[in-house]
């Protein structure tokens, strides 16, 4: 109930979004226009949480951002950005669905002396093809994963199965990357490797087939995102396996929104990693720096950390933001 509430409240303020994309024109009352191009807007609880962040950041006198999501959809999310191009938008923001395809578009807003920001996702291209980056770092984020793998293992064979997020994107780039060298590095052993495209639904399914080909084989998961890591679970329960905790199928998930680390409080996930979704107040801060006439740093990561079924408290999740 409460995530069709949120999509319902999505699909309002894509609709608002839209009636200004369309009525506004951006040289009016000289306002500072920031087209903001999201991959897909409710995707996943991650996602939900960085598309308000954004929103809000910029909810301030002087400011309209004006959202485009584009559903997943790399193609329209290309089309998306030469839209904000053509009518001559002050500033522009990806998060990218896919790495590859933005160099000509890219190359556009170049000639056009539009900023680009990056946010979350990063591109195949050209650093000089865009002003910064915002975002974490994948490959760290799923290091620090395999890393409590290594010793929640110490000296047993391991074998896991990769849920992985959508083929292409940053994140499913850099945590199958790092599993990957774990993999090799330790000998584990990699049952099974399928996208679940960020959804419960698509994972539990993945999850059920997995289970029913390697039964008691399978003694990790690793998700790589919060809603992937729920659908293995409730896989993994109704046919009657023990999950997490010390000696239950050790579940892995990335991104840790509060449900998620509640989750982990209850020791059904074994790590969560952080993946922070709250860009909006630093891809402001970096519009501000440029109206200024002032040069960002190429690349700023955004803190994050893991959290651990054994260590977590109640007071941390409560203390959470998302």
């Amino acid at each position: 109930m409460k995530n069709m509430q949120k999509v319902l409240i999505f699909t309002i303020l894509f609709c608002i979004a839209a009636m200004v994309f369309i009525g506004c024109k951006k040289k009016d009352s000289g306002i500072i226009t920031v087209g903001f191009a999201q991959c897909k807007a409710d995707e996943s609880d991650w996602r939900m949480a960085n598309t308000r962040s954004m929103l809000n950041a910029f909810n301030v006198p002087g400011f309209r951002l004006i959202l485009s999501d584009s559903n997943n959809d790399a193609a329209k999310q290309v089309a998306d950005v030469q839209g904000f191009i053509d009518q001559e938008f002050d500033y522009i923001v990806i998060a990218a669905v896919n790495m590859d395809g933005w160099e000509t578009v890219l190359k556009n807003a170049q000639k056009a002396k539009i900023p680009v920001i990056l946010v979350d996702r990063s591109m195949n291209v050209s650093e000089d093809l865009y002003t910064c980056w915002v975002g974490p770092d994948f490959k760290v984020e799923g290091q620090k994963a395999t890393a409590w793998m290594e010793k929640h293992f110490a000296g047993k064979q391991v074998n896991v199965v990769n849920l992985q997020g959508q083929l292409g994107a940053g994140a499913q780039v850099g945590r199958s990357a790092a599993l990957a060298e774990a993999v090799a590095k330790n000998g584990w052993t990699l049952l099974a490797q399928q996208t679940g495209n960020w959804s419960t639904v698509e994972a539990k399914n993945i999850m059920t087939s997995w289970i029913q080909q390697f039964g008691d084989k399978i003694n990790c998961v690793y998700a790589e995102n919060d809603n992937m890591a729920d659908g293995a679970i409730q896989a993994l329960r109704e046919a009657g396996k023990k999950v997490g905790g010390n000696d239950g199928v050790a579940i892995i998930s990335f991104d840790a929104n509060r449900p998620y680390l509640q989750m982990t409080l209850e020791g059904l996930i074994n790590v969560n990693v952080e993946c922070n979704p709250l860009h909006g107040p630093k891809v402001f801060e970096i519009v501000q720096m440029l109206q200024r006439g002032e040069q960002p740093q190429k690349r700023m990561l955004v803190d994050e950390e893991a959290f651990y079924f054994d260590t977590i408290t109640q007071a941390i999740i409560d203390a959470r933001q998302y």
